[in-house]
């Protein structure tokens, strides 16, 4: 894991049950966490007894507790080392009230004690803590199994898995997305919602690219900024006899974004290329959009906001950068198999060799010394996740699908950046997209993440949401 996730923890208890086993099971959940490198916030035994929850007194010292580190704490999870006291559990959940994600783990018994001395029952108890927070109307994840002990390979599985549920989650919560430049009039496809995605308390802000042109013009070829972007942009990758003005160019636009983003507060953004940035500038702005989304915070072009929004998620969940693609092109016959390809932004980590070009698409009617800064290269083998978020506007939600598959090493004879996929039932996908009416444009990202991009959307976000099994 990059950064260190912090859990609040419930440690359940019921009286008539062995209390011991909530002493010891409260240690066996600290030890597994402080393995992962999870930092936890638990009650002492000091403060309660075992430091467990099983009053409504224990429950206002847990949420007392909780509340202090809001800030600080990404997700909760009760462990159940017995049976467990429900209403306990589901009232410091209330009382608490930070609306992160909820893991819910019980240990198992061994058959060997099942003795009054040693009998947990968590196997019961864990239907009734899940039944009340039905009742309480507060969403939950649960463990692969449905007992698993922590210090088990399955319960590490675990924590990765919410662990990225968590990060989408706290990434999501108050975002805030640059817009920059309006949406290219012949892309009617990337049309989204403002005001669905403010109901999610996502905000979007926009700049016009008559004031990022405005502002390049009035900055120095000799402004510090603008020569430590050129530096940067030119051990980025191999410059393939760009010229010199084309990548001033891109320093400066680099600048201009770089400022928006940070008087602004905003994490991700969307631009507009096609072809007002060619035709008015002369420069396309891929590479500088690459080294945002290599350094984990995506950039999306056509304006595709949702887009963006989409290569976060992943990226959140796995840690490592994401691209925007486009479903583009048949692979021979093999209906499972199609290339994705952009023109390309594609973040560095997704190439096998790359080096900058000029944008052969565009050229043809801007010239080709208006198009250079794109990231020309074949995209490497290993698995992927997909996911797309879009604004069903008539519905007032929003809705999105993930899914998992491989980049592959089949051969391809193209320009941009283009890779071959590979996905089982491919064509239910794509007849499910065309079905649903979702946008041309795909993230991408080299990991498994589609179950907790889906989980944190579905279940803690209430996003209308598909997997593609």
């Amino acid at each position: 894991m990059g950064r260190q996730m912090t859990f609040g923890v419930i440690v359940g208890n019921r009286g008539f049950f062995p209390s011991h086993l909530a002493t010891s099971g409260r240690l066996e959940m600290m030890a597994a966490l402080e393995a992962a490198g999870i930092r936890a916030i638990v009650l002492s035994p000091e403060e309660t007894a075992h430091g467990a929850v099983e009053t409504y007194d224990d429950a206002k010292k847990c949420a007392a507790l909780f509340q202090k580190h809001a800030k600080e704490i990404d997700g909760i999870i009760i462990t159940l080392p017995n049976f467990g006291e429900e209403r306990g559990l589901a009232d410091t959940l209330r009382l608490a009230d930070l609306r992160v994600p909820v893991l819910i783990q019980a240990t198992p018994d061994q058959a060997g004690k099942m003795t009054i001395a040693f009998r947990r029952d968590s196997f019961c108890g864990k239907m009734s803590i899940c039944n009340n927070l039905k009742q309480y109307r507060i969403p939950y994840s649960l463990t692969r199994l449905h007992t698993e002990a922590p210090d088990s390979d399955e319960f590490k599985a675990d924590l990765v898995w919410f662990a990225s549920i968590c990060r989408v989650v706290k990434g999501f919560e108050n975002l805030r997305i640059g817009a920059i430049g309006a949406r290219p009039a012949a892309f009617n496809t990337v049309r989204y919602s403002e005001k669905l995605l403010e109901m999610s308390g996502i905000t979007v802000d926009t700049l016009d690219l008559s004031e990022v042109f405005g502002q390049i013009a009035k900055l120095p070829d000799t402004e510090e900024r603008v020569q430590t972007k050129l530096a940067t942009i030119k051990s980025y990758l191999p410059l393939n006899n760009t010229p010199e003005a084309a990548l001033l160019k891109m320093s400066k636009l680099g600048v201009v974004i770089d400022g928006f983003m940070t008087s602004h507060e905003l994490t991700i953004s969307s631009v507009q290329c096609w072809t007002s940035m060619e035709e008015y500038f002369g420069v396309v702005p891929c590479t500088v959009m690459s080294m945002m989304s290599e350094n984990l915070i995506p950039s999306a072009c056509e304006t595709d906001t949702m887009g963006t929004l989409s290569m976060y998620a992943l990226g959140l969940a796995s840690e490592t950068p994401s691209a925007l693609l486009d479903w583009n092109n048949n692979y021979g016959d093999n209906p499972d198999k199609a290339v994705c390809f952009h023109c390309s932004n594609l973040p560095k980590h997704f190439f096998k060799e790359v080096k900058m070009d000029f944008q052969q698409i565009i050229a043809g009617t801007v010239g080709k010394e208006n198009t250079y800064g794109t990231l020309d290269g074949t995209v490497k083998s290993g698995a992927m996740s997909f996911a797309r978020f879009s604004t069903d506007d008539a519905n007032g939600r929003i809705t999105g699908y993930v899914g998992e598959g491989r980049f592959t090493d089949d051969p391809l004879q193209t320009f941009g950046g283009a890779g071959v996929v590979e996905i089982p039932k491919m064509q239910d996908l794509l007849h499910y997209i065309c079905e649903n009416g979702f946008e041309h444009h795909v993230a991408a990202n080299f990991s498994t993440v589609a179950s907790p991009v889906m989980e944190a959307t579905e279940k803690y976000l209430q996003w209308s949401m598909y997997r593609h099994q």
